[in-house]
């Protein structure tokens, strides 16, 4: 690694923003680009106008992004990544990737003598705050040992995966089994609501007890007292994740069985106006259609 240049950070939004500050807090210069032009500013990064003005100053460029489509458009669009790059560069993709196109531009990248590392991100804006992400990493080893310095700015846990594609398929699959815990435990809550039951002990005897799953216990206490958690994965994106998993699947000729569930409980939240929001509103368009059911008497400001 270049001793002395700026990492490059292209996309500084919910997810970008938080691990930028994170680098800068830990002393790295971070050059940022956005398609807004006053975030790098207010992070405190140094502002790059163009993917051009990234690549030819840094040596790290790391991407955090809506999607593959915007991937694409970012490494191989007119003033892209590949039009700009230099041999020994190491593009990281921090983005939910499809990993078909995500092995697609490693070869490309490649063929520049540029290393494409993907690397799924888990944890949420809490844990990008804290630093405490999890990273699942795929690409060449050496490559990525040399980044876990970078890395633990904002992770505190970076798992190589494998080869390139391995870090985002790991990822899709981690987000498939989130999908479903947080749908189905927002059903059973809004049917522990109806039945008249105390959320607070029935959340209680479900995590001494076989139901236990990450939403049981790190969301849906805080819901049923008017906190949504708010900050972190929309339902829109919840529901990109289930299906590029469902792609994925398919390439690997395996049935996806478990699917069905969290993208029709996630369609009705966009449907009925909750795809902005946080995933956890999936538990609010679940109680809308089941009779105007909310977990909690009033929700919570949060400061």
């Amino acid at each position: 690694m270049d001793d002395g240049k700026p990492i490059g950070f292209i996309g500084l939004g919910n997810m970008g923003g938080r691990m930028t500050r994170r680098l800068i807090g830990r002393g790295y210069r971070v050059l940022g680009h956005d398609r807004a032009a006053n975030l790098a500013a207010e992070l405190g990064a140094e502002p790059a106008g163009s993917i051009g003005a990234v690549m030819e100053q840094a040596a790290v460029i790391l991407l955090s992004l809506p999607d593959s489509r915007v991937v694409e458009a970012v490494v191989e669009g007119d003033n892209g990544i590949l039009a700009h790059c230099r041999a020994g560069q190491m593009v990281v993709d921090l983005s939910t990737s499809a990993p078909a196109s995500t092995i697609r531009l490693h070869a490309l990248l490649a063929e520049r003598g540029v290393q494409f590392v993907d690397a799924g991100i888990s944890g949420g804006a809490a844990a990008a705050d804290k630093g405490t992400l999890t990273l699942m990493v795929g690409g060449d080893a050496t490559v990525i040992e040399g980044l876990r310095p970078i890395f633990a700015s904002f992770a505190a846990k970076v798992v190589a995966m494998g080869s390139s594609g391995a870090g985002h398929t790991a990822k899709l699959i981690n987000n498939m089994l989130n999908a479903v815990s947080l749908a189905a435990t927002a059903e059973a809550m809004v049917a522990g609501k109806k039945a008249g039951l105390d959320l607070r002990v029935l959340l209680d005897v479900i995590n001494a007890s076989s139901g236990v799953n990450f939403a049981s216990l790190n969301r849906f206490p805080r819901i049923v007292e008017g906190d949504y958690l708010e900050g972190g994965l929309t339902g829109k994106l919840m529901t990109k994740d289930i299906v590029l998993y469902v792609e994925r699947a398919r390439e690997l000729g395996v049935a996806s069985l478990n699917s069905a569930g969290p993208l029709a409980s996630f369609g009705l939240a966009t449907a009925l106006g909750y795809g902005d929001q946080i995933s956890n509103r999936v538990v609010d368009a679940i109680g809308d259609v089941s009779g105007g059911v909310r977990l909690h008497d009033q929700e919570r400001t949060i400061a």
